[in-house]
Formats: C-alpha cells, sequence, structure tokens
C-alpha cells in the first residue's frame, strides 16, 4: 500500500510540474506578444506628444505630391501647346498643297498603257506633252534639272499614281525601264543655250548618247527632239527635211544648231548598228501657255513688251521672217510621230510664214498699251527666212496645225498678263488659295 502512495503520489508530482512549466511558458509568450502589439499599436497610433511633429510629415509628403502633380500637369500643358502648334503647321501646309482633284484621265489595261520618259518634261513643250500623255492614261516619268523647266509646269500632277518627278541632268546616266522615250531636254532660247555653250553641246550629246543607250538596253522607241536650226540660215525656202541646211559650225548659236544635228546623227547610227527604233522631229517656232518670260524669243519679248508698254524692239530691219506654231498642234504632232512607223526626220510647224515687223503689229494690236515699234542691230547668224515644208507630215502622219495665230496668241497673252500679276506681289505677301488649274492645255483635251 505504501508503495502505490509512493508511485502516485510520484506521479502527481511530475504531472502537477509540467502544468507550472506550461502555464509559465504560455504567459511568457502572451507576456511576449503584448509587447509586440503595444509596439506596433505605438507606431500607427502615436501619442499626443508625437502628434504635431506626425502631422507637420504628413503635411510636407502632402505638398510635395501636389507640387509634383502640379509640375507634371504643367509639363503636360506645355507638350499640348507644342503638339497643338506642329498640328496647326502641319495643317497650314495641308491647306497650301495642291489639292487631289487632278483632271480626268482616261483608263488603259496593262495591255494598252506605256510607261513613258520624258526628258525635259518639266519646260515649255515638256509639260505640255505630259499633259497629253496623262490624260490618255499612260504611266509617264519626267526627267529634268530644271535649268529652263519648272516644277510648277507639271505640279497639277504630283502625287497622281501615273506621275513621277525625277530631279535628273541626263548627261549623266539613268537607268529606267520604259517603253518610249521623248528626249526634249535641251534649252531652246538663244539666251539660255548661249549661257554656258559647253553644256548645251554635252546635253545635245552625251545626253542623246545616254537616251540612245536606255532605248537600246530596255527596247525602247526613242523621239529626238531635233529643231529648225539645223537649217541654219537656210538657202532653200521653204525648208524640207531633204536640206541639209546652212550653218556656222563656229557661231554663238553653234553649239544647239551643230548640237542637235550631231543628235540626229547619234540617232541614226543607233538605229543603222544597234536596231535602235527612232523618230526625229524637226520643231519650227512655237509658242503657247508656260514658255519662259526671259527666254528671249520673238514671242515673249514681244507680248511682255507690249503688256507693260514697254518698246517693242525688233533686231534688224524686220524684214526676216518666222512660221509659228501654237503648242497644242505641236504636241500633236509629237503623239502622231510617235506612233507612227515613219523613221525619217519630219518637220512639225507652221507654214503660214509672216515677217518680225508684221509680227510685231499683230501683238501689239492684240494687247493694245502705247507701245512703240523700234529697231535694233541685227543679231549675229540670225536666219533670214524660215517656214516649214509640211508635206512630210500630212502624209505620212495626217498632221497639220489646227490652231490660227491670232486664237494662239490671244491664250498666250492671257497667261502672260497672270504672270505678271504674280510678280507684283513679293512670295511673303502672297495670300495661297486652294489649287485652281490654269493650264489651258489641259482644258482643252
Amino acid at each position: 500500500m505504501m508503495l502505490v502512495s509512493q508511485r502516485k503520489m510520484k506521479q502527481i508530482g511530475f504531472f502537477a510540474l509540467c502544468i507550472l512549466l506550461v502555464f509559465g511558458f504560455y504567459e511568457t509568450v502572451v507576456k511576449m506578444e503584448n509587447g509586440r502589439r503595444g509596439n506596433i499599436r505605438s507606431r500607427l497610433i502615436p501619442n499626443n506628444e508625437d502628434r504635431p511633429l506626425q502631422e507637420s510629415l504628413e503635411n510636407y509628403e502632402d505638398s510635395s505630391i501636389v507640387k509634383n502633380q502640379v509640375n507634371d500637369l504643367a509639363e503636360a500643358n506645355k507638350k499640348i501647346q507644342q503638339l497643338d502648334e506642329k498640328l496647326r503647321n502641319i495643317e497650314a501646309k495641308v491647306n497650301n498643297r495642291i489639292p487631289k482633284n487632278f483632271p480626268t484621265v482616261k483608263f488603259l489595261n496593262y495591255k494598252n498603257r506605256k510607261r513613258i520618259l520624258v526628258t525635259g518634261g518639266a519646260g515649255f513643250v515638256g509639260s505640255h506633252l505630259v499633259d497629253r500623255l496623262m490624260l490618255e492614261g499612260h504611266e509617264v516619268i519626267v526627267a529634268d534639272n530644271f535649268f529652263t523647266g519648272r516644277k510648277r509646269n507639271v505640279e497639277h500632277w504630283d502625287g497622281h499614281e501615273n506621275f513621277e518627278l525625277v530631279h535628273h541632268d541626263i548627261v549623266r546616266p539613268l537607268y529606267l525601264e520604259v517603253d518610249e522615250i521623248y528626249h526634249l531636254a535641251s534649252p531652246a532660247s538663244p539666251p539660255h543655250y548661249m549661257l554656258n555653250p559647253v553644256k548645251t553641246l554635252k546635253t545635245n550629246t552625251i545626253g542623246t548618247i545616254n537616251m540612245l543607250g536606255l532605248a537600246k538596253r530596255v527596247g525602247a522607241r526613242v523621239l529626238i527632239a531635233s529643231t529648225s536650226e539645223v537649217y541654219g540660215d537656210p538657202m532653200e525656202h521653204p525648208q524640207s527635211e531633204t536640206y541639209w541646211g546652212h550653218v556656222n559650225p563656229i557661231g554663238p548659236r553653234a553649239c544647239y544648231d551643230e548640237g542637235k544635228r550631231v543628235a540626229e546623227t547619234l540617232s541614226y547610227s543607233y538605229m543603222r548598228q544597234e536596231g535602235v527604233d527612232v523618230r526625229v522631229a524637226r520643231i519650227f517656232n512655237t509658242f503657247g501657255p508656260r514658255m519662259h518670260m526671259n527666254d528671249g524669243r520673238v514671242v515673249s519679248n514681244f507680248i511682255l513688251q507690249a503688256l507693260q508698254n514697254d518698246s517693242i524692239t525688233i533686231y534688224g530691219n524686220g524684214k526676216q521672217t518666222r512660221s509659228f506654231q501654237y503648242v497644242s498642234d505641236l504636241v500633236d504632232g509629237l503623239v502622231a510621230l510617235m506612233s507612227s512607223n515613219y523613221t525619217q526626220p519630219i518637220n512639225l510647224g507652221n507654214p503660214v510664214e509672216h515677217t518680225i515687223e508684221e509680227f510685231a503689229i499683230i501683238i501689239k494690236n492684240l494687247v493694245g498699251g502705247t507701245s512703240k515699234i523700234i529697231e535694233l542691230a541685227a543679231v549675229e547668224d540670225d536666219p533670214q527666212r524660215r517656214r516649214p515644208n509640211i508635206s512630210r507630215a500630212k502624209r505620212f502622219l495626217n498632221w497639220e496645225p489646227k490652231v490660227s495665230l491670232t486664237e494662239g496668241l490671244t491664250k498666250t497673252i492671257s497667261y502672260f498678263e497672270k504672270e505678271l500679276k504674280k510678280t507684283k506681289h513679293s512670295q511673303g505677301d502672297v495670300v495661297r488659295i486652294p489649287y485652281v488649274n490654269d493650264h489651258d492645255i489641259v482644258e482643252q483635251l
């Protein structure tokens, strides 16, 4: 009994000890947890003594945030203003650009549509030819170095899917894929081609070689724009294509006259040796809208002098003759020649002959005003008679001029009146208005 009682007592004592240990451990854990909670609470809920400092810190942080937000807003507004300014500039440029209201062109399928290169296509004759080809639905590439040509002559086609303008001097090779080439690149008025005679010769020789080489490579037909100047001061009248000419090879006009003669020689050499399909047009005096105002030709000189009531100047006695054709008639002839099977040179001009004096009187009467006609010293190597024999053109092209001299001069005078009005205002004073096509040839076609 005694032994059992002692064993129970030991068990009771051990059990009691375990209970005490458990309670002691629990009390310790509870105190530590309460202390941790107190620390956290003291951090989250500061005492009254620490409240002013806490409020100041919070106010500082709030003011910094507000200040940063204000700065960000100001920066955003500044950027918005900059973007608005850029947008206004873009809108102004768009409003001043040519609207995409192109003249209506024919639709040609891939079998009939041709890819055509026009060298000198931004010039007087070239730009009118471009109009005709574009309206017929062909793809047209204009190559021009803008020596006498102007971008505004073809600006009404800028952006059209069938039109491409290349700033290029044909003295350097040009690599394209084309079906036809109209080679019109060359200064054509005496002041322009005599300004740089070596350059004129290079354009008509090296430039022609480059175009004939391009035609050979791609198998294109090429039309060479020659001139009535290949006849020089002619001993035959009227001048037919079989006449070989009377040219001074070392005179002031030789750079142009002989340059064109060499261009013809090159053309037929390429035709015989390389099989290049060649056409040659000998172009006589041509006039119309888009003539260069300072080109020194008879028509532009007389019209400008009459419009400004200046003296109409005749070089020589005024008895030398010229035959003037309107530009649309020439374009008809060039297109007809290109599509024909005739390979020999063909004169394209108006067979109606007028003396320079008669021509001056006609223009003076059409313009009116108080201009007087005066005579100055004759120009060296100035041809005395010029009149084409166009029997070839009639026979093989079924072509002859249609526009009368009076009708053509009336349109040309109207064009020069507009040009003079434009020159009275500086570029900065001109208010840009939506583009309106004022090119007569487009309206006619």
